[in-house]
């Protein structure tokens, strides 16, 4: 497979992206929340319905609500846009931002710049001269603050994979044990694999798709824990305390704070998942919340979902 164009060097693209920029043509980069259609600010949804061309991105994330549903409260017809065709088709969806009156709305889950190849798309975008509007919204990164952890005490975000028979990546774990050892909070973004390609099938010449995967809380703290062993780290133990979170920001979202073993034996039920390695003290506020999310299956007066 060529180059993703995305990944490119820009010094390295072709020297017509270059050329003057154009007088016309606009990419709307639309942040669509955590919760369902309704999340959409109203800046947004004007947008939305003004655009040319409407693509839902569809990899670094899932929402709430079908695609069907989206088109719905939009009143638009929404193109899936997968990492295949984002990463091998960028050139189309900047050229309907350019030919398509009212331009192209690319709808993300979370916040425009919540990955990478947003950011990407905004920059070749601006490189063929076409006005970029970025709405926000509520991502995972400022929505977990309402596990009552304090935003300004969270460090660098640790991004775990997937681990294979080949490939057992362990560089990110330095991270967490900085952040501990500096008082701060570590994000744990958790593995999705979405439309990817079997690597035996890539071997026989013939493309298939896995099934989707979404990495589990249990599977991040067996894999957290197995580092620590390996690397001889002794900072995460089974009586480590940790927070896990399911789905935030849509109905049933789930916080449960309680220790790395506890939180090991529990069902966070379906995607998305993510974790949260707190500082070794926390201020006594952040503590008064997280009491609300520890099991209490005898006390009915706190719930244990939010």
């Amino acid at each position: 497979m060529s180059p993703s164009p995305l990944n490119e060097d820009p010094s390295k693209r072709a020297s017509s992206e270059f050329t003057a920029p154009s007088s016309s043509g606009v990419l709307h980069l639309i942040g669509l929340g955590l919760g369902d259609e309704r999340d959409v600010t109203l800046r947004g949804m004007d947008l939305i319905r003004s655009a040319g061309v409407v693509y839902l991105e569809a990899y670094t994330s899932i929402l709430g609500v079908s695609a069907p549903a989206l088109e719905k409260a939009y009143g638009r017809s929404v193109c899936i846009a997968d990492r295949e065709f984002v990463e091998e088709r960028a050139q189309e969806i900047l050229t309907n931002a350019q030919s398509q009156p009212g331009g192209a709305a690319f709808l993300v889950i979370g916040d425009p710049f919540g990955a990478t190849t947003h950011t990407d798309l905004w920059l070749r975008a601006r490189e063929r001269g076409l006005k970029v509007n970025v709405v926000h919204n509520a991502s995972i990164i400022n929505a977990i603050a309402v596990t009552g952890l304090q935003l300004y005490l969270f460090g660098q975000a640790i991004s775990l994979c997937f681990w294979t028979d080949t490939d057992r990546p362990t560089s990110y774990y330095p991270k967490l044990l900085q952040n501990r050892r500096n008082g701060l909070h570590t994000l744990c973004l958790l593995d999705i694999k979405v439309k990817e390609p079997s690597l035996e099938s890539l071997a026989r010449g013939k493309k298939l798709y896995e099934p989707p995967r979404y990495m589990t809380v249990n599977q991040a703290i067996d894999q957290l824990l197995e580092i620590d062993s390996i690397l001889e780290a002794d900072e995460l133990v089974e009586d480590t305390m940790a927070v896990g979170v399911a789905r935030i920001g849509q109905p049933n979202q789930l916080i449960v704070y309680a220790s790395l073993g506890t939180l090991r034996q529990t069902d966070f039920g379906p995607p998305l998942h993510s974790l949260v390695i707190p500082a070794r003290e926390l201020h006594f506020h952040e503590e008064e919340v997280l009491s609300w999310f520890k099991p209490k299956s005898h006390d009915t007066t706190k719930p244990q979902i939010s």
